[in-house]
């Protein structure tokens, strides 16, 4: 009898080594994540990018080479890979902060690449952005310069509704850079549902009762 905690435990360790790899080799492409599912068929991968031809390379070479990697080193039976685009890329932190350190390693000042990636993100619709680069960017010792723009929910619930966070690497000569970028998508919070939904309800309650009196 298969052990079904022990199952998912395996499945979800095995999708985080996998994206952290993924993430690594396939930044430049602009990765977004990875869904694992297992089949009778075999294992089903499913990559998100902002620019599938990337991951896919000419002829299909590259993901032909990245199924025999996930079945040699993850040990992925028949590995099925499917790569999908974005509908919205801005909205994706992963994908954000790739294309900040992609133009950090180009040569472009951390400022403007910040800013732009900045004004992109809120055109897209997002509620709020937080992005934050570390390294040494104007002298010798390392320090972190931080914007900030919108809402940027930190703390609640609705944190694992709306924000998407992610943190990228750069190597430039002065040393190792990181990106962090926080996105809160469009939507509402779930306290803010919850609370218009109480209050709606005893909004309701008190009318009914209103107009039950005067009858």
């Amino acid at each position: 009898m298969v052990d079904i905690k022990k199952y998912f435990i395996e499945m979800n360790i095995t999708k985080l080594k996998i994206d952290e790899y993924l993430a690594k080799t396939l930044y430049k492409a602009g990765y977004a994540g990875v869904d694992l599912f297992r089949t009778p068929l075999g294992d089903r991968v499913i990559i998100y990018a902002d620019r599938p031809a990337m991951v896919i390379g000419r002829r299909g070479q590259q993901i032909k080479k990245l199924a025999d990697i996930l079945s040699k080193y993850f040990k992925l039976e028949n590995p099925q890979i499917t790569v999908t685009g974005l509908e919205v890329p801005e909205l994706s932190a992963k994908v954000m902060a790739s294309r900040i350190a992609l133009a950090l390693e180009k040569g472009y000042h951390f400022r403007r690449a910040a800013y732009v990636a900045l004004r992109r993100i809120l055109s897209a619709g997002a509620i709020g952005c937080e992005i934050v680069i570390s390294g040494k960017l104007t002298s010798e010792r390392a320090r972190y310069e931080k914007i900030r723009a919108g809402k940027v929910y930190k703390t609640g619930g609705h944190v694992e509704r709306l924000v998407d966070r992610a943190v990228v690497s750069a190597l430039l000569k002065p040393g190792l850079y990181g990106v962090e970028v926080i996105i809160v998508k469009p939507g509402t919070p779930d306290d803010y549902v919850a609370l218009k939904a109480t209050t709606e309800g005893a909004t309701q309650s008190e009318s009914s009762t209103t107009t039950g009196g005067a009858s």
